[in-house]
């Protein structure tokens, strides 16, 4: 069997790399393909150190600072990949990987991370956030994006198979597509940390220093209790004007490297995270070491995070985008705080482990398999799929 694996860009270890890293650790000889390839030498063994198929977009001017300034060719760049000759086709979706033309003798299952965020329900955020809301290009862009959500809707219909990220991720998709996805949350690397259990009297948080992660909220309320400190890292185009605003009690470390970001899990009070994620990595991330969260809740937090209301909780969670909230948030993570244990956490955080998403995913794709066995007649001999769950 002849598998390829589409991902939508390779420039950084981020959470959908994340993903790509087991769905090649589960078919370790298909080929990789990506609209480009940036990734540094440091940083190829999450992807085997096999070669990237690129598109043309590896080699337009200024791609490697810039690519996504091409976004309106994106969706030309993904059809130009030519995977006829492929038995079975993992996207591995956010944007345009899913756009991939496939045949109808051949299985296309998408790994989607979302809909396209920027082109769907957060259209009106981004154009706010970019400046382009009211500015004499936001009707240009406004054309773009339709066109570009009648190509995303249209490429739906070429994925034979989703999977959703979470239950978050699967309405989105059932919203958008009109399709039902089967969830399979993404992997943490639970192994690779541990527990301590006596915190030091920090809160941290782990962000990119962009508008929707609202990390200049975060430093807003702290800002408003002089009494406790926070620990910002991450870096991003935000930097300067979050680091501008923060209090005294406020600590900006920029980009660390993971043992350093690990460090400060495990010795961090709580984790704070005000971004509405589709899953959010770093959250479990912070409960594997040991570590409780005060979370927005909405979206992925509400799948990973078990609030007071539940045996065993692992954190609290704040409804509003607002200081005042985060305010009364913490108030109550620290009047509850005896209520939160440090194994509570790190259990809850295992239910998520890389082990768990090999066996769901490899069990899923087996499944899919053996439907497109019976749909697709002879071309698909048995043989020709081994069992792929004895890979793990």
């Amino acid at each position: 069997m002849k598998t390829a694996v589409i991902h939508d860009w390779l420039v950084t270890y981020g959470g959908a790399d994340r993903v790509l890293e087991q769905i090649l650790a589960c078919f370790p000889e298909s080929d990789l393909f990506s609209l480009v390839d940036f990734l540094p030498s440091h940083q190829r063994g999450f992807i085997l150190d096999k070669p990237v198929h690129t598109s043309f977009f590896q080699h337009l001017p200024f791609a490697r600072q810039g690519f996504r300034k091409y976004f309106p060719l994106m969706p030309l760049a993904v059809e130009q990949f030519d995977l006829s000759s492929y038995d079975l086709v993992i996207s591995s979706s956010h944007a345009i990987a899913k756009g991939v033309i496939t045949g109808p003798d051949q299985l296309h299952i998408c790994v989607c991370y979302s809909p396209m965020r920027y082109a769907w329900d957060l259209q009106h955020q981004y154009l706010q956030e970019s400046g382009l809301g009211r500015s004499i290009l936001g009707w240009p862009a406004r054309w773009m994006l339709h066109k570009v959500r009648l190509w995303d809707a249209t490429t739906a219909n070429g994925v034979d198979e989703f999977i959703a990220i979470s239950e978050f991720i699967a309405r989105r998709i059932r919203k958008t597509y009109r399709r039902e996805a089967t969830v399979i949350y993404p992997p943490v690397d639970v192994g690779s940390l541990s527990v301590r259990e006596d915190k030091e009297d920090f809160y941290l948080t782990v962000s990119r220093l962009v508008p929707y992660k609202k990390v200049n909220l975060l430093v807003e309320a702290f800002r408003r209790m002089p009494d406790k400190k926070l620990v910002v890292i991450g870096d991003g185009p935000q930097f300067k004007s979050i680091k501008a605003a923060a209090g005294t009690n406020v600590t900006m470390l920029g980009f660390q490297s993971s043992q350093v970001v690990h460090d400060h899990m495990q010795r961090a009070k709580g984790f704070v995270f005000a971004a509405e994620e589709d899953f959010g990595i770093t959250v479990l991330e912070a409960q594997a070491c040991g570590t409780p969260v005060i979370a927005f809740g909405k979206g992925g937090a509400l799948e990973t995070v078990r609030d007071l209301s539940v045996e065993d909780p692992t954190g609290v969670f704040f409804y509003e985008h607002s200081c005042e909230a985060v305010v009364d948030a913490i108030s109550l993570f620290e009047m509850e705080q005896g209520q939160f244990r440090a194994m509570s956490c790190r259990k809850n955080a295992s239910r998520f482990s890389v082990e768990r998403f090999r066996r769901e995913f490899s069990e899923f794709c087996e499944c899919a398999l053996s439907k497109a066995r019976i749909k697709m007649g002879s071309r698909y001999d048995q043989n020709m799929f081994p069992d792929v769950v004895t890979k793990i």
